[in-house]
Order: structure tokens, then sequence, then C-alpha cells
């Protein structure tokens, strides 16, 4: 199937994203997130960061659907595609939200993926409100699908699940484990008492990160017979599309906050934004922002309209927007001078974002090595 026009961004995706778009408008995202960083300036020896989400915003997220947009009709969503689920995924980028919106977007294109009952169940629940995270990688961090620690043990987990991002945001998990068949995904309730949450200690402020411990956890088989691993590699194009989209929404951020900083900050009886030195990287800025979100939305649209493409878009968009959040959050905290680096400053909480997402499912220099393989 060719790709439609525009990206298959219809008029009904448009108004879904102007919709969220003002929803988190109006919700004061970085007002509402400071109160809870107070005293963790320093991730490595100020006190320890507990995860922060507004809950009432994430029940007003789950009143309007916008969570559900890509769950299947079947299963009680909206049943739309990556186009919208991306249009969505730029906004959290664009508003730094603290949320576990992200991890529901990327487990229900891991869970359509699986397509067991069990996942569609899993579906369900996450349709009417249930935060799901994942949790798919060993201390090696392998970005290949099969680095896990976890194993099964008389139907039982083992071991522990690294990296796992906004873990006490979730209340199920997705966890990859090795099984004599090979790899095979999960379901674990982290309240279960044979499972630990042990966070681990970031620079970015709008998420937290976890190793997860598990002796002997009950869990829930989302596939059989080593079908994990494959799973993992059919969703893999829109968890890297959906990370790639949140950089693009944050450069938009940062691109058009340092734009209107340099009109009204002044030197020598000038705006900052009259000298080239400052014009040109400004500039700079919005080419790469604007090359990102046309790969991106091009690697959403290939996943719904022209699949065989999907892996190649996917990586080419995850490529791009890992570059673009280096250089945009350098920038705009460069461009800010002596304000950008500030604890004060919203500025910083995009740059630490940034630097996050730039590593979540592998770096540019990764994601090219892949696109070499496919070439």
């Amino acid at each position: 199937m060719a790709t439609p026009k525009d990206f298959g961004f219809t008029e009904d995706i448009s108004m879904l994203k102007d919709t969220f778009a003002k929803f988190l408008s109006e919700q004061k995202t970085i007002e509402n997130l400071r109160p809870s960083l107070k005293g963790t300036e320093d991730p490595y020896h100020g006190d320890q960061r507990s995860a922060f989400y507004d809950t009432q915003s994430w029940q007003q997220t789950v009143e309007l659907g916008i969570h559900a947009v890509s769950i299947p009709e079947d299963q009680g969503g909206i049943g739309m595609g990556l186009v919208a689920a991306t249009a969505i995924a730029e906004e959290i980028g664009r508003y730094a939200l603290a949320t576990p919106l992200t991890n529901t977007l990327l487990a229900t294109f891991l869970l359509r993926a699986i397509d067991s009952p069990e996942g569609n169940a899993l579906l369900e629940a996450m349709a009417g409100g249930t935060r799901v995270g994942i949790a798919l990688y060993g201390e090696d961090a392998s970005l290949e699908g099969d680095s896990t620690d976890v194993r099964v043990e008389d139907g039982k987990l083992q071991g522990q699940s690294w990296y796992v991002t906004d873990a006490q945001k979730s209340e199920i998990l997705i966890v990859a484990a090795e099984s004599a068949e090979g790899v095979d995904l999960y379901r674990v309730d982290c309240q279960s008492a044979n499972v630990r949450v042990l966070d681990d200690r970031i620079v970015d402020l709008t998420r937290d990160q976890a190793r997860i411990q598990f002796d002997g956890a009950e869990a829930q088989a989302l596939t059989t017979g080593g079908r994990g691993l494959l799973s993992f590699q059919k969703a893999l194009p829109a968890l890297l599309t959906l990370t790639a989209a949140d950089i693009a929404g944050a450069a938009e951020w940062q691109l058009q906050t340092t734009a209107e900083y340099a009109k009204v900050r002044s030197q020598f009886d000038r705006p900052i934004g009259f000298f080239q030195a400052v014009k040109h990287p400004i500039v700079d800025m919005m080419i790469t922002a604007d090359e990102t979100r046309s790969l991106v939305y091009q690697a959403a649209a290939a996943f719904d309209f022209e699949p065989e493409d999907a892996a190649r878009c996917a990586h080419l968009a995850k490529s791009s927007a890992s570059d673009t959040a280096e250089f945009c959050a350098n920038r705009s905290t460069q461009l800010h001078g002596g304000i950008g680096f500030t604890w004060e400053a919203d500025v910083q909480i995009y740059h630490k974002r940034q630097m996050h997402s730039q590593f979540l499912f592998g770096d540019g220099i990764w994601q090219r090595a892949k696109l070499a393989e496919l070439l």
C-alpha cells in the first residue's frame, strides 16, 4: 500500500493533536514538576528523587482517550495507527511531560506485535487506564532484544531487568525473560511481593529509571515458544519512531524558546539575535529540527502503510533525532548564556530530557550501523 498524501496525517489526527496540545498548554507541566525536584539538584549526591507525574492530569488524559489512541477498537481503544500516536508523542516532548503516557504508547505497539489473547487482555486493561511499562534489557544494555538477565524457573521469574524507564509510574510490566525455548515476554504485577523496584539516579528530571529485581515473581506469559524476540523486533520501528517524535517536539520547543530569547536579550545595545554568531546557530537548529520531524512522520507512515520499509525509515528517524537532541540541547543552553544552565531555567530541564532520549533504543551511531545492515 502506498503512503497517502501528507504521510497519512488526516483531519482527525490533526484535531486530536490540537486537542492534546491545548490540554497540555493548560496543565503548567513544568511548574507542577518543579516542587517534586527540590533537594535533588545533584543526581549523585542530592536527595533521592521520587518519580513525579500529575495524577489528575493523567486521569484527564485517560478521560479524553488520548492514552488509547492506538489501542485497537476490539480492545476498547480508538484504533488509530502510528501516525496518530506519533503526533501525541511529539506533544509530550514539546511540553517535557512527566507522564505514564509515553510507556503506554510504547507498550501498545509491543502488545499489538505480540497479538495473543493474553496480550489483548492487557490492551483492554490499558484502555481502562492501567499503567504499563516495558522491561526488556539486561545489564549489558544490548539493543538486539536478547540481552535479558531474567530467566524463567518453574513458571516464575528470577533475575533482574535493567534501565527500565518510568518504572515507578507503572502498575504492570512487560518483561523479557529467557526460557528453554528462547526469549519470551511476560506480564508482571509491579506490586507483587517478589518484585523490587530499585531506583537509579539519572539526570533526566522528567523521567525515572530503575532496576527491577525478580525473586520468584508470578508472571503470565504473553508469548511462548521463544517468540518474544520476534515480537520485539516487529514493534521496534514503532518504538524508535515514538522516541524520535518526543525528541522532535522537545527540539521545536528549544528552537522557539531560544529564538524568542534572542529577540529580547540585548548586548552592545542590540538584541543578540542581530549577531551572526547567534543567528546562524538558531537557523541550524531549525534545519535539524525540521529534518527530524519530516523523517519521523515518514517513519510513522511507513509503519502504517508500507511495513516492508518501516525498519529502514525508523532507523533513519531515530538516527536524525538522536543527533538533533544533542545539537539543539547544546545550542539552546549555550545561547541562553549565563542563565541557560541554571537550576531555575526550563532550558536545563529540556536539555537533560534530550540527553536521555538521545540514547533510548540506541543513539545515532547505532542506528546508522543498523541502517548499513539493511542496505
